[in-house]
């Protein structure tokens, strides 16, 4: 062994830290391991089928019969002595109510509790057993935990309470009766073991189905919410819309007696109710949309974008890294301004939810006409990148807001996955003026 000048012993050697490091770094890692599941808790039988598990308490119960029945019998006549006729009349009464536990438990109580107590005052004209067990005799009182557990599943609090409470009394009144051979005290106390973990058990899962019917209300509070309003956004681009013909009217109203030459004084005066009659609509108009513009929003100031603009959505779609394909006749029939700010926007709803949705995804776009409808087709192919988290998270709007729009022209909405895991959006919307179909939610 070798020492410094000074007599000081030598460093440790930089292997024998790096062991160490290693052996520390590896013990943290099992204990982690240790503490910490690899897969996140799974209910018992979470994957089995509903039939099966329809069928499971039944199965289980019909077990238990056919197991304590035998079992009660020999225990009777062969540690207690009981004739065995007897002691077959008490193992049924003790144990074919099992059966019963699966659909009606209270009513399985009320047969065995009874019994039991018949049994235990039996017992007492014969010897005590080598076991010295009264006056529940194991197989006796194993199969009451059983009804006690499956009350506690079904039954209310109250309910069960009132069951222990019984039971307890039954054990002392017993008790009383025979001290020395006395072993009552076994059923009150696993009784009130069995009856806690069975009222937590039904608790949970009491609180588990109240949270799921809490989520579904809350999901369709939310559906509604998002159809409201999408219906509130799409009136507010309407309101452009009609404002525009409306003014059109106004100005036409206003400006008829200056373009026609001798106009009778009763025309001027419709031209001029006309006139007032779309300004006051205006007006209207204007108030409707304050109600439906949500607090704090401001007006839309752009006008209202149609199929004019649907190759630069195309275009920015392309630049955002999206590989989409436009197909537009070269000319389009007279759009009613309605069909055209609907049609650009289902347009644009079908490519964000392409981006959200099945980002890289190649997308073909076409707009045809047959003179009495126009057709929109958005398809993109299977995405060639899984969605992230970010894009998978939208506000829910895409298909609402087509259905909506579609709906509100007079149109039809076809939507739906493609057979090689593609995705088709097809909207077919009428030229000439329809009444709206009624909505489906109100």
């Amino acid at each position: 062994m070798t020492t410094s000048p000074t007599g000081a012993p030598p460093r440790p050697q930089p292997a024998a830290d790096g062991l160490v490091s290693a052996a520390r770094r590896n013990l943290r890692e099992i204990a982690h391991d240790l503490s910490h599941p690899s897969h996140p808790p799974v209910p018992p039988l979470a994957n089995a089928s509903k039939r099966w598990r329809r069928l499971l308490p039944y199965v289980v119960v019909f077990a238990l019969a056919a197991i304590f029945v035998p079992v009660t019998l020999n225990v009777l006549t062969n540690e207690y002595g009981m004739a065995e006729g007897l002691a077959g009349l008490l193992t049924v009464a003790q144990t074919a109510p099992l059966l019963m536990l699966a659909h009606r438990p209270l009513q399985a109580w009320w047969i065995i509790f009874p019994a039991d107590i018949v049994g235990a005052l039996v017992l007492l004209v014969y010897p005590e057993p080598p076991m010295g067990i009264w006056p529940w005799p194991p197989p006796t009182l194993i199969c009451y935990l059983f009804v006690m557990l499956a009350v506690a599943l079904r039954e209310t609090r109250r309910t069960v309470v009132s069951v222990w409470a019984l039971t307890a009394a039954a054990s002392l009144v017993l008790h009383l009766t025979a001290t020395d051979r006395s072993t009552s005290a076994l059923l009150p106390a696993f009784g009130a073991v069995i009856t806690v973990i069975g009222a937590v058990i039904r608790e949970r899962g009491d609180a588990q189905r109240r949270l799921a019917e809490q989520e579904t209300i809350s999901e369709a509070e939310r559906a509604q919410r998002t159809l409201l309003e999408e219906r509130a956004r799409i009136a507010r681009e309407l309101h452009d819309v009609v404002a525009h013909h409306m003014s059109v009217i106004t100005v036409q109203a206003d400006s008829a007696p200056y373009r026609i030459s001798d106009l009778p004084e009763q025309a001027r005066e419709e031209f001029g109710a006309i006139a007032a009659s779309a300004r006051e609509s205006l007006t209207e108009m204007r108030r409707l949309l304050t109600v439906l513009r949500s607090e704090g929003a401001e007006g839309e100031r752009a006008p209202q974008p149609g199929l004019g603009r649907v190759q630069q959505l195309v275009e920015a779609t392309v630049r955002a890294g999206l590989p989409a394909e436009l197909s537009l006749p070269a000319r389009l029939p007279d759009v009613p301004q309605a069909v055209d700010v609907s049609a650009y926007r289902i347009v644009q709803e079908a490519l964000a939810n392409v981006i959200r949705h099945a980002p890289g995804a190649r997308t073909r776009v076409s707009i045809t006409s047959d003179g009495a409808h126009l057709t929109v087709l958005v398809v993109n192919d299977r995405a060639e990148q899984p969605d992230s988290p970010l894009e998978t998270t939208g506000t829910g709007h895409g298909l609402v807001g087509m259905r909506e729009r579609v709906r509100l022209t007079g149109g039809t909405l076809d939507t739906g996955p493609l057979p090689d895991g593609g995705f088709r959006v097809a909207a077919r919307l009428p030229l000439a003026p329809v009444t709206p179909t009624a909505p489906e939610d109100s």
